[in-house]
């Protein structure tokens, strides 16, 4: 959609003015506030157009205008100051980023703790799809004559486990002759690459035992299958919103975050950055998700997504996503 630059200056005004306010917006109130430099007539008939074309909603209790669902998209699309974090906010962002860390799993917990501290909005965090990392490494530790715990590194620092039971006695040595077998076949593959057919392979091509290998491979199939960790962080705080004041919206937004099948679709994205906004996508109506890879010198960690009302400060919260994303990705932690 094309917009002259008084249009866009009009539409841009009335989008930062709801977000600040939430009070349905005049054209007396944005004049001199952003320097609009033309009369309050030429600012209503400007609205009045913008409505037309369905970026501006009129509401019924007010002359002034609010924006819409395609309004906010024009506005993030084309309008947004995505590099509005002042001196302070950056300085925090670093001092939570260079925190020592153990596991990537703490490092996506700081970062996801960052966000919804400086945004106050609720953020979610997921593990990265399991089936797109590759194998550093798998242990085999025996427990007990007839229990094993099976231990998968990858290569972004994710860590699997599970423990696997056995019908009869397994040694020491034919552990290790697992591990092996396993780390020869396996080794730098994708986490997809384990299914049955390397059962198949192990057996026929080694020679091993069938009843020793089929629980190990049947076990670790499902620890690699299960449903991805969620991390979320900053529920009461985004409930602070005045959207929230209204039960209703309150309890939509309670009934959104246990929508873990849509969360985990709209997180679960190739793309390294995506803005979801209002009913452009069924289920989040009232609501708004911008979401981004999380990553670390180029290693996927997961995804990170930003949650709250349509009237979302979205100039701040991508300003905070892609300055921590860019952060992240350039090995700040290494």
């Amino acid at each position: 959609m094309e917009l002259d630059n008084r249009k866009k200056r009009i539409l841009q005004a009335i989008v930062n003015e709801y977000i600040n306010t939430i009070e349905p917006v005049s054209s007396n109130s944005i004049i001199k506030k952003y320097n609009l430099d033309c009369s309050s007539a030429t600012v209503r008939n400007e609205m009045v157009e913008l409505e037309k074309r369905g970026l501006l909603e009129k509401t019924h209790t007010s002359s002034g205008r609010v924006p819409s669902t395609k309004g906010y998209r024009f506005y993030v699309d084309e309008l947004l100051n995505d590099n509005d974090l002042d001196i302070n906010e950056i300085k925090y962002i670093n001092s939570r980023l260079q925190s020592k860390v153990d596991e990537m799993e703490e490092l996506t917990k700081i970062a996801t703790n960052t966000i919804s501290e400086i945004t106050h909005y609720t953020t979610i965090a997921i593990e990265p799809n399991t089936s797109r990392q590759k194998i550093e490494e798998i242990k085999f530790v025996l427990l007990g004559s007839r229990m094993l715990m099976a231990i998968i590194l990858t290569e972004v620092g994710t860590i699997k486990e599970t423990i696997i039971k056995f019908d009869q006695d397994v040694t020491q040595e034919q552990v290790d002759t697992l591990s092996i077998m396993f780390n020869n076949k396996l080794k730098g593959k994708l986490l997809s690459t384990i299914n049955m057919p390397i059962e198949q392979y192990i057996v026929q091509q080694m020679n091993y035992r069938l009843d020793v290998i089929k629980p190990i491979i049947k076990q670790i199939t499902k620890v690699l299958n299960d449903e991805s960790k969620l991390y979320l962080k900053g529920t009461e705080q985004a409930l602070d919103n005045p959207e929230f004041k209204s039960n209703e919206i309150a309890k939509k937004f309670l009934g959104l975050l246990d929508e873990r099948n849509l969360i985990f679709d709209l997180l679960d994205s190739d793309s390294d950055f995506n803005v979801y906004i209002g009913n452009e996508v069924s289920g989040l109506n009232d609501f708004s998700l911008i979401t981004f890879k999380n990553r670390v010198a180029g290693k996927d960690l997961g995804t990170i997504g930003i949650i709250g009302p349509t009237r979302m400060d979205y100039s701040k919260v991508i300003s905070v996503l892609k300055y921590i994303s860019r952060e992240l990705n350039k090995g700040l932690l290494e």
